[in-house]
């Protein structure tokens, strides 16, 4: 039945809102509060971590290896490998197919067609894409004139906190790069869930984005391009990381690399531990940390600003991650065997390591209220928060929180949520304020 009323007319009433209202924050507006920013950060993961059939890892068994854990699997010959691959949305269109069904699709290792996006089998996945468009900012909506005029005064910044400033930025230039290289290039391609790769397509281009806004804070500082953007291959402290994540790229990069095998669906796991749960969920919070302290003290408020924003992407990305890996936890137990949770701790512990030597490194004396024992209890409470998310025991027993204010929004109350099967309520308690 043919209906004249204006279809529009609905958009106009004052009862319509649309999914984030005009209260969302909005790059440009300065910085805000952490609770009003990151309440738009994402839901909580929704999957058990701990997979029903692996035994838990305990202080007795994690350095005990077994000669058959230890033992090379059998790689798949050529043919094996071609059947692997159906499923990609690369083979020839078969006419008159059966439809996809739901259960049909698999994070890894799946031969449903990925060029169909419904029906949809992880709506998280699916809901962390559309909170990331939702989230949508430009670095170029900041306002940098008060970063300039304070930088180019003589008495505006001490030696150390232009330090801290250049030295994050000459990190996560090159950070967020070697990220979105590693999810085109190496992680991309192996995950067959189309709603998941929906949603690394919407993470790749923020890790463009987070580049792009070193660049234009670089720029608009008159800083030195070179030295900030090769720093990774100038400063040992800055370098020592990206050495830390090169290698497990270039492993899955290799186009004769193929899931399919117990052995190779393992090292897509650890790389997802590696960028997920270590990269994004430690190596970034030392410099999160240092910046924002320093927005607090309403210095370099434009630099702080955005990364707020980068903040809200990563914890995003950091859940999403998660959630996947406990999700192929789930799927595919027979990965998580004992030997491997014990590599992904040993993971985990030379994260905290190299990452509290950056902290040395970059801060070699106290300053903005903060020092570098501060920063190493810091990591041990982010470490144990990684460990639990993902099923692992904390490392760190009465790792205690030194900044309240940079209290892991998302992660306490992430952990509430574990054993649930849906996420009914969400909020972000232990916010930081600004006061």
């Amino acid at each position: 039945m043919l209906n004249w009323e204006d279809p529009l007319a609905k958009f106009n009433e004052p009862a319509f809102k649309p999914q984030h209202d005009e209260q969302h924050p909005h790059a440009g507006d300065g910085i805000v509060s952490n609770e009003a920013l990151m309440k738009s950060a994402g839901d909580a993961p929704v999957v058990n971590p701990v997979p029903p059939a692996p035994t838990a890892l305990t202080e007795a068994t994690i350095s005990t290896v077994t000669a058959a854990e230890a033992a090379p699997v059998e790689q798949p010959q050529n043919d094996e490998i071609e059947a692997d691959l159906t499923g990609t949305g690369l083979e020839d269109i078969e006419m008159g197919a059966q439809r996809i069904q739901v259960d049909d699709k698999k994070i890894i290792n799946c031969n449903a067609d990925l060029n169909q996006l419904v029906p949809f089998k992880y709506e998280w996945a699916w809901q962390k894409y559309l909170d990331g468009c939702a989230n949508h900012w430009m670095p170029q909506e900041i306002n940098m004139t008060a970063d300039l005029a304070l930088w180019r005064d003589p008495n505006g910044l001490t030696d150390d906190e232009r330090t801290i400033i250049k030295r994050n930025l000459g990190f996560f230039s090159t950070a967020d790069s070697l990220v979105a290289n590693n999810l085109v290039l190496a992680v991309y391609r192996h995950i067959t869930n189309p709603e998941c790769r929906q949603y690394l397509l919407r993470q790749a281009f923020e890790e463009a984005l987070h580049t792009h806004a070193y660049q234009y804070c670089v720029e608009s500082l008159g800083l030195d391009e070179g030295e900030i953007f090769n720093m990774y291959r100038e400063l040992p402290a800055v370098a020592r990381k990206a050495e830390w994540a090169l290698p497990f790229t270039k492993h899955l990069a290799d186009p004769n690399f193929h899931t399919g095998t117990p052995e190779n669906d393992q090292k897509l796991l650890r790389e997802l531990i590696a960028f997920y749960v270590i990269f994004e969920g430690i190596f970034f919070y030392v410099g999160f940390a240092q910046i924002l302290s320093m927005g607090r003290r309403n210095k370099m408020t434009g630099v702080a600003e955005q990364f707020q924003y980068i903040m809200r992407d990563e914890s995003m990305h950091m859940n999403f991650g998660i959630d996947v890996i406990n999700q192929i936890k789930i799927e595919n137990p027979h990965l998580w065997t004992q030997t491997f949770q014990q590599e992904a701790v040993q993971m985990i512990r030379e994260a905290i390591d190299l990452e509290t030597q950056y902290a040395r490194d970059t801060m070699p004396r106290g300053v903005l209220g903060l020092n570098a024992p501060m920063f190493e209890e810091y990591l041990q409470f982010i470490a144990n928060r990684r460990c639990s998310q993902i099923g692992l025991p904390e490392q760190y027993p009465g790792a205690g929180n030194p900044f309240p204010w940079m209290s892991e929004v998302l992660d306490l109350k992430k952990e509430k949520n574990f054993f649930e099967t849906r996420v009914t309520e969400y909020q972000t308690g232990g916010a930081l304020s600004w006061d």
